[in-house]
Order: structure tokens, then C-alpha cells, then sequence
């Protein structure tokens, strides 16, 4: 019996080991081709010479194309997305949490039902109303659209969040003078703060990895990474190895936001949980 219990551990683990090779083999060839000089790009698969050309040709623009601005445009607008999202979705999701009234839960599967919804199917409404109202390929343009992926996501997680604190932490602030502005300021948000955090990240990633919105709604003033990566891609002769360098450029922002706030991170996710 022993014997059969480590055998199935064995098999569990070299399972496991297979299904991680597999997941994280697409971003290690990605590695692979970013390192390929052009030469080499097609005469060999792992035996070739490593060299960091093509990242600098992706942050020099030594190509014609301005990777570095599509990069600081991402960043623009996803943090400028996730700020106004959190302005917007906190109270709301504090507000439906704590007040029931009649459509309620109606209202907040409309909100959802925006997340849901193809973006394909808004898309070309947008297009005709960002060309009359000059929003289109500007900063403001994009932060607004991406508002149909980031608030629906805070609104709903966050609600989880504060429905999970028990409405007496805040009574008992009332009593004690505050305002219900204050209360919710000084009493409900720092408990949330594990929440907030995790919420932002997930936003910051569906806002970065975006691709319909800037692909129709920006041309170049705004185009970010995500379409922006794809030029190298164009002309006679694709570059892979340009295209792999600027996407693996471009995972570091939500990468290092991840790492930064690792801690907020996994107490927000395990949030309520368990409840005693």
C-alpha cells in the first residue's frame, strides 16, 4: 500500500512537472527568438549565438517605430484607467453593498454585462463618436474606453470586499461622530486595503493587455504596446525576434507591479474566505 501511495506521488509530480514544462514553454521560446541574431533566426532552433541586438533595436528605434512611446502610452493610460476606476468603483461598490433597494441587483448585472459583452460589438458606435468628439487617439479617449473593462471588474470584486466587513465597524464610527464620507474613508477603505490592491493589479493587466480599443480607437498618438508590438511584424520580412523582444518588453510593468505588492496581494485574494 505504501509502495502505491509513493508510486502516485511520483506519477502526480512528474505530472505536474510535464504541465509546467508545457505552460512555460511558449515564453521560453519567446526568450529563444528574442536572443536569435536575424542570421540565425530560421537556420537553427537552440543552438545559436546570443545577442541582445534586438532589444536594442526595439528601444532605440533604430526601425522607424517608437516602441518606447506605444510603452509610456500603455502606461499613461492604464494607470490613468485603473486610477478613475478606483475614483468611480469604490464608492459605487461600497454603496451597493451596503444599500438595497429595488433593481439593484438588476443595475449591477447591467454593470457586469458590460464586461461580458464582445468589444467588438461597441466598437464601431466608438469609432463614429470618438471622430466627432475629437477623442480619437488621445489619452482621454482611451482612459474612457477602458472603462468598460476596469470599472465593471473593481465595482464587483470590491463589493465582495465590503460586504465581507460587518456594517457595525461603521455604525459605531457614526455614533462616534463621523460622517458617513468619513466613516467610509477612515473606517472601511483601510480595512479594504488588501482588496484595493489586488483589484488594481487585475485591472492594470485587462487595461494593459488590451488590444480591440487601441487597434480601432488610436492611430499613433496613443497606440499602446499591444498593437504597437505588431509593427514588427509588417513589411516583406517579419521580424520574430523584434516582435518577441517588445512583447517580452512589455510583460515587465505588470510584472513588477505584481512583485511590488505581492503581500496586499494575497491577503485581497484570500479576503474573506474563511469566515468564523
Amino acid at each position: 500500500m505504501t509502495h502505491r501511495k509513493r508510486l502516485s506521488g511520483w506519477l502526480a509530480d512528474a505530472a505536474l512537472v510535464l504541465y509546467f514544462v508545457f505552460a512555460l514553454f511558449p515564453i521560453a521560446w519567446m526568450v529563444i527568438l528574442s536572443l536569435k541574431p536575424a542570421d540565425q533566426l530560421f537556420s537553427t532552433y537552440f543552438s545559436f549565438t546570443p545577442a541582445l541586438g534586438s532589444y536594442r533595436t526595439v528601444l532605440g528605434d533604430s526601425e522607424g517605430i517608437p516602441f518606447v512611446r506605444f510603452f509610456v502610452n500603455s502606461l499613461v493610460v492604464s494607470v490613468g484607467a485603473v486610477a478613475l476606476s478606483l475614483v468611480v468603483g469604490l464608492p459605487a461598490a461600497y454603496a451597493s453593498a451596503r444599500w438595497r433597494f429595488r433593481g439593484a441587483e438588476n443595475l449591477m448585472f447591467m454593470l457586469l454585462s458590460f464586461r461580458f459583452a464582445p468589444e467588438l460589438t461597441v466598437i464601431i458606435p466608438l469609432f463614429v463618436l470618438y471622430q466627432k468628439l475629437g477623442l480619437f487617439d488621445t489619452y482621454v479617449g482611451m482612459v474612457w474606453v477602458l472603462q468598460l473593462v476596469t470599472l465593471p471588474l473593481v465595482v464587483w470584486i470590491m463589493r465582495s470586499y465590503f460586504a465581507d466587513l460587518t456594517p457595525e465597524l461603521e455604525q459605531a464610527a457614526l455614533l462616534d461622530g463621523y460622517s458617513r464620507k468619513q466613516a467610509f474613508f477612515k473606517v472601511a477603505l483601510p480595512l479594504v486595503k488588501p482588496g484595493i490592491a489586488a483589484v488594481s493589479l487585475l485591472a492594470f493587466i485587462f487595461a494593459w493587455n488590451n488590444f480591440v480599443f487601441p487597434l480601432i480607437l488610436t492611430s499613433s498618438s496613443a497606440q499602446t504596446v499591444t498593437v504597437g508590438a505588431l509593427s514588427f511584424l509588417g513589411g516583406d520580412r517579419p521580424r520574430y525576434n523584434l516582435t518577441a523582444a517588445a512583447a517580452l518588453v512589455s510583460v515587465v510593468p505588470p510584472l513588477l507591479l505584481a512583485l511590488t505588492i505581492q503581500r496586499y496581494l494575497v491577503r485581497g485574494l484570500s479576503f474573506g474566505a474563511v469566515k468564523s
